[in-house]
């Protein structure tokens, strides 16, 4: 009898992998009606991860928005998925333990059958809880495995990771090959393993396809037995998102696989829809470089998801470091030779901070300080000298166990700080906080919602929640989408005038304005969270003002435009700024 393997669409994850929002509402109630029509999926993604939250920063409520999406699939027996960050459940930071054990019961209850649960430090303590209190939901358990590749994580750490998970009581395991590095043979050795001693645990694999590996991947992990394979499709497959249903379809099935039949009017149809959501609106924020597959990324190990928001840092920071390099009468480097020197750094720091999975957030984590390692070294200073709060918090061991050993220097450099190191539980320093909450929302008059929704999401979002109610994220969003726009009309060559901002209090100051939307680091050393500049501080053209931590991209740099000294700072360190915000005046 042919081995029968189904497919998974992850819908999610195709918008989350080329850009910044997901459809509304209204548009996931068009299209799954015909997802459905295609026939060929056992499984669809249908949230978690950022997409909750990303709801809530245009405006829209993301209780309203999974119940819309999985009803159909519920009613016609296709399983639906969600992805959960374990010790980060929705969101980029730690969650209260009491915020975790509430999400699955809200998530059962709107429609969601499986959590796809994963640590970005593969720390199966991070993971283990999740466990639990999925199955006690009613939710199936899969746990999952960050695929990377390093000395360290070869097939013997993932078997022994597997068997882990699966004593905590996992039903199902994945392997999330989130930047598709997994290389195809290592795949099939896990998944032959974890096959042979545990012949009745569901495997699934997610793999992107940004370096090229995937669809080799994908062959080889089901002629060991997979079970389940991650799948996308137009206009969205390929570049650094996920391969087409239709060719892992046509190429198992010519391997002698079992497979469903794809309905290919269905197909387009949902393809016609999908395009339109882009016409809409999603298109604006979808960068064009996210639709190109690259080798660069076997190299890095970055995800393919980070390429855009990569390249969106290496613009705004480009000009600043070849200024500092011309100050030093050195060489400038062109866009190319910066990437290349990027890449070589971050294959130079991931081994000396301990080999954290290249995963959301600590590819971030990563990518960032490989970037400010750069940008120092172009103005002749050492490595090191910013790092953030939230990478601390890695290195210090407060997220979870990293997988390799940190190199005596930054052991060296956090004493230096005195700094303290964590070998305890990760969920203990997050102490439960829904009585807080409960108690904001009797005063504020909120109500809880259906099975508590409403208060999930806003202890899940605290920040993105209030400004949805008070309904300033649908008006930042607003604005955003007129900018976007704009930025496009002008690409094209079109006339186009933008209004001034000039502040009327600073006549001889210009304003500094946030390029995006997300929270002002003044200071990466967050040692001392209070800090700012001080009225009168000068900067040349080029220096290093501020980075704005963003959701999703990373960390954007903003450098001094022109030589002058500070006369207003307006956003404090760790504000959140939305882009276009002024965060400073400076006078030349």
């Amino acid at each position: 009898m042919k081995k029968e393997i189904k497919f998974s669409l992850v819908y999610r994850d195709m918008w989350q992998s080329s850009g910044k929002y997901v459809p509304r509402k209204d548009q996931l109630a068009q299209v799954a009606p015909v997802i459905i029509d295609m026939g060929c999926f056992a499984r669809v993604e249908t949230n978690g991860g950022a997409s909750e939250q990303v709801n809530l920063l245009y405006g829209e409520n993301p209780n309203d928005a999974v119940r819309t999406f999985t009803k159909p699939f519920n009613e016609v027996g296709i399983q639906t998925h969600m992805l959960d960050r374990g010790l980060n459940g929705l969101r980029m930071n730690p969650v209260p333990a009491d915020v975790r054990e509430l999400m699955y019961k809200v998530k059962k209850a709107q429609g969601t059958d499986i959590t796809r649960i994963f640590c970005g430090l593969n720390d199966v303590r991070n993971i283990a809880p999740s466990i639990k209190w999925a199955k006690a939901a009613g939710m199936i358990a899969q746990a999952t495995m960050c695929i990377t590749y390093s000395p360290i994580h070869n097939a013997e750490y993932y078997i022994n990771m597997a068997e882990q998970l699966i004593a905590e009581g996992a039903q199902e395991i994945c392997l999330k090959d989130m930047a598709g590095i997994g290389r195809p043979d290592m795949l099939g050795i896990i998944v032959k393993s974890i096959k042979t001693n545990h012949p009745d645990i569901t495997i699934q694999y997610h793999g992107h396809s940004g370096p090229g590996f995937s669809v080799a991947s994908m062959l080889e992990v089901a002629k060991a037995g997979v079970d389940i394979l991650d799948v996308a499709m137009e206009p969205l497959s390929w570049g650094m998102v996920h391969p087409d249903v239709i060719t892992i379809q046509a190429m198992l099935k010519d391997s002698g696989f079992q497979v469903a039949d794809i309905n290919m009017n269905a197909y387009m149809e949902a393809r016609r829809l999908t395009q339109s959501f882009m016409d809409d609106f999603l298109g604006y924020f979808i960068d064009p470089r996210n639709r190109y597959m690259t080798s660069l990324l076997v190299g890095c190990g970055l995800p393919g998801g980070m390429m855009g928001s990569l390249m969106a840092d290496l613009k705004g920071v480009h000009m600043a470091i070849n200024n500092n390099l011309k100050a030093q009468g050195k060489a400038t480097l062109n866009e190319d030779e910066l990437l290349v020197q990027l890449f070589d750094e971050v294959k130079h720091i991931w081994p000396k901070l301990g080999y954290p999975p290249l995963v959301t957030p600590f590819s971030q984590y990563v990518k960032n300080v490989a970037l400010m390692n750069v940008f120092a070294m172009s103005k002749g200073d050492q490595r090191w000298t910013m790092i953030d709060g939230n990478t601390w918090d890695m290195i210090l061991g407060k997220a979870g166990k990293l997988p390799g050993k940190l190199d005596p220097e930054i052991i060296e450099l956090a004493k230096s700080k005195n700094l303290e190191f964590f070998d305890g539980n990760p969920q203990d320093n997050y102490p439960n906080a829904l009585p807080k909450y409960i108690k904001e929302m009797e005063e504020l008059g909120w109500d809880r919602g259906q099975d508590d929704e409403e208060l999930f999401e806003f202890a899940m979002h605290d920040k993105q929640y209030r400004d949805f109610k008070s309904g300033e994220a649908k008006k930042r969003f607003n604005i955003e989408l007129h900018e976007a726009m704009e930025q496009q009309l002008q690409s094209s060559g079109k006339d186009i005038k933008i209004p001034d901002l000039r502040a009327l209090r600073h006549p001889n100051a210009e304003p500094v304005t946030a390029p995006v939307s997300g929270r002002i680091m003044w200071e990466f050393d967050f040692v001392d969270r209070s800090v700012k500049p001080a009225i009168g501080t000068v900067y040349e053209k080029g220096d290093l003002l501020c980075a704005i931590q963003t959701n999703g991209r990373g960390l954007e740099v903003v450098p001094a435009l022109f030589p002058g000294q500070i006369v207003e700072v307006v956003a404090d360190q760790g504000a959140l700024v939305k882009k276009g915000d002024i965060i400073a005046y400076i006078e030349k």
